[in-house]
């Protein structure tokens, strides 16, 4: 029965197998080695005798070794093979275009990008995306633990979720339709259903953007949930995602963040808050701005960690004129939004807020952006809202930007399996 190289070390003194890709061939005069690579990591093989066999396994051969494990403290994980039988499980292969073998990455991001599935082989490029993947364990784990439950809503839509702008539209058995830029109309409607609810899925923004931190398709982590009081009830909420994503990749992605250098960081229990208007202070900004630019952002960033010690910030009451229709409006002062936005090291990273949630309010902001609630675009998602709905709020995470943000990554693409943005859409 195969084993994987981190379980090599308990078997000292036992006959095993192990299989994987030969990592890397070292020589010496009387003795050579066989670095494995598996899925768990790296083991040693000590071949004596004739060199022949190792000369024709070049890297990323996959190979089979069975052989008896010797305690060796400088061995990885201080035990190695030896006495081994190699049986080739491919022909010998092909030279990678990057050398995967050596601790760092020699080849600049286009060449990694454009050599991906072999690339992602490398432990250090690898790391990324095991980051990503812990992230959303812990996600699922957290909302999970909270009763909420995980949906699916389509990819395929009839009209546009935020905007008629910036949509890839299709064609739809010789109809027009769109990929959904967010699941924000379903997950709505199913917080009518299930209270509270989770989607963990792709979204696609045909934005012009040619920059370190957008993606024409990324994986959005949202979340839906009924019966809040205001927006603060989902900032809570928000935190303990945030918290639960965190302490995943502290359990369950130690090697990447050691292979990266990252130390983890922790959320505060109560994340420091800036209203809008306080945070163009901050930031220096003109008053009468209607967003925050990235420059803000990292003043503002800048600013908690120096007062609060923390990586995050809260910016709410965003101006409603910069948020969406369906958000609540602050009950003291219309002109501001119950709306969040979660910075991490001085770049946004979720987006969230109160939902309307009375149908009249809804046709009365349609009509106020000179829309009708009857309109097709709108008519189906109102009907929850005409059968009843609690005070509701909910938010969404990028999830390569939350890696990139956590591993210091200055493009988002280094942390993206296979990014789509203006340029690619290969491999």
């Amino acid at each position: 029965m195969r084993i994987l190289s981190h379980e090599i070390p308990s078997a000292v003194g036992q006959t095993v197998t192990v299989a994987g890709w030969v990592h890397r061939r070292r020589r010496l005069a009387a003795v050579s080695f066989l670095i494995l690579r598996d899925r768990s990591g790296l083991s040693q093989i000590v071949v004596k005798g004739s060199q022949e066999q190792l000369d024709e396994l070049s890297e990323e051969t996959v190979v089979q070794v069975t052989g008896t494990v010797a305690a060796n403290p400088q061995a990885p994980g201080g035990a190695e093979i030896v006495d081994p039988v190699i049986e080739p499980l491919t022909e010998p292969a092909a030279t990678p275009p990057i050398e995967l073998w050596r601790p760092t990455v020699g080849a600049g991001l286009p060449v990694v990008l454009d050599n991906a599935p072999v690339a992602l082989r490398h432990p250090v490029v690898r790391a990324g995306w095991e980051i990503a993947a812990a992230a959303l364990h812990g996600f699922r784990e957290a909302l999970s633990g909270q009763d909420f439950t995980e949906i699916q809503t389509p990819k395929i839509v009839g009209t546009a979720t935020e905007s008629g702008a910036n949509v890839f539209a299709l064609d739809y058995f010789g109809g027009p339709a769109y990929l959904a830029q967010s699941p924000q109309f379903y997950k709505q409607q199913m917080v009518g259903v299930f209270e509270r609810v989770f989607e963990v899925g792709p979204v696609f923004r045909a934005e012009p953007h040619d920059t370190v931190r957008h993606l024409a398709e990324y994986v959005s982590l949202d979340a839906e949930f009924g019966f809040i009081t205001d927006h603060r009830d989902v900032l809570v909420m928000l935190r303990s995602a945030v918290a639960g994503m965190l302490q995943a990749v502290g359990e369950r992605a130690g090697g990447a963040l050691e292979r990266l250098g990252v130390e983890l960081p922790e959320i505060p229990v109560d994340v420091p808050v800036l209203h809008f208007s306080e945070a163009l202070k901050v930031a220096g900004a003109d008053p009468d701005e209607p967003d925050l630019a990235p420059a803000d952002e990292r003043a503002i960033g800048e600013w908690a960690l120096r007062e609060h010690g923390s990586d995050f910030v809260a910016v709410e009451g965003y101006p409603m004129v910069k948020r969406p229709f369906y958000t609540h409006p602050q009950p003291s002062d219309p002109r501001w939004s119950n709306s969040f936005d979660l910075l991490f090291r001085g770049v946004e990273l979720v987006t969230g807020g109160q939902r309307l949630h009375r149908y009249s309010d809804y046709v009365a902001a349609l009509a106020a952006r000179g829309e009708s609630a009857d309109a097709p675009a709108y008519s189906s998602y109102l009907q929850a809202f005409k059968h009843g709905m609690p005070p509701h709020g909910g938010f969404a995470i990028g999830l390569e930007r939350f890696v990139a943000r956590l591993t210091g990554a200055e493009n988002v693409r280094e942390v993206t399996l296979f990014p789509r943005d203006l340029h690619r859409l290969t491999p």
